[in-house]
Parts: C-alpha cells; structure tokens; sequence
C-alpha cells in the first residue's frame, strides 16, 4: 500500500477569494495568476455570467512545502466549533517569554488584518504558551 504525500486543506466558507486572501497574508502564500486580460480575480470573477459564479478559490505556499489551500462556498453559515482547525507556528523553538512575545506580536498583526483574538493560553507545567484566534469567517486557529 502506498502512503500519501500530499494534501490539500479545504474550507467551507461564504466568500473564498476573501479568505483565500486572508490566508495569502497569514502564511505567506499566494493566488493563482490572474487571467490574462483582468487587474484583479475581483474583475475576473464579475466578469463571468452568474451560471459560471465562482463557487471556490486556492492559494498555495511558495516554496511547495506547505499544503495547498482551497475555500469553497457553501450556503450555509458556521454554526458550531471547527472539529479540525490550523496551528500556526509562530513560536517554534522558542519558550517561556520570548515565545508569548513573539506570538503576541503575530496575533497584533492577524487582527489588523481581521482576526479575532479569542483567548491565550499561557505555559504550564506541561504545554508552552498558545493563543486561540478566528479568521475573518470565524473559523478558529491557533498561534502556538
């Protein structure tokens, strides 16, 4: 049996380019060209009749090591906790006051770009510090 290498990420969401975009911010990674022709994917995608309505967006990391990322929308709303959720790992290798800095700083930076803070989880005697957030759908991370 062969073993799988490679994997994509897929969230349900109401606006995937928005998202796709905030994400492109979050981790560094970036859109599809757009088409030839358009400025942006917003012109591309107003172009288009409504039967060709743009029901998803990917992005990807740059250097091919992360999974690529794709939103697809859905008619229905978030309504309970994600059962499976991100953790961006801002503060690998670091500890104590210098990891809760660092993750601090990262989380300034995701709320300005729309996040939501939701709560930090300081170091105990098993589990180094961590800081719950929400992207701009509600969908819960972590900064760990």
């Amino acid at each position: 049996m062969s073993s799988i290498k490679q994997f994509q990420v897929t969230f349900d969401c109401a606006e995937p380019a928005r998202l796709a975009g905030f994400w492109c911010e979050v981790l560094g990674y970036v859109v599809p060209p757009i088409p030839e022709g358009f400025a942006t994917w917003e012109d591309y995608h107003r172009s288009l009749p409504p039967e060709d309505e743009v029901i998803y967006f990917a992005c990807s990391d740059p250097s091919g090591a992360g999974p690529r990322l794709l939103f697809q929308r859905v008619p229905e709303g978030k309504i309970v906790k994600n059962r499976v959720h991100l953790d961006v790992r801002a503060g690998t290798g670091l500890v104590g006051e210098e990891r809760l800095a660092t993750l601090e700083a990262e989380c300034a930076r995701l709320v300005a770009l729309g996040a939501v803070h939701v709560r930090t989880l300081l170091a105990d005697d098993d589990n180094e510090s961590c800081i719950v957030m929400q992207d701009i759908e509600g969908n819960e991370f972590c900064l760990d």
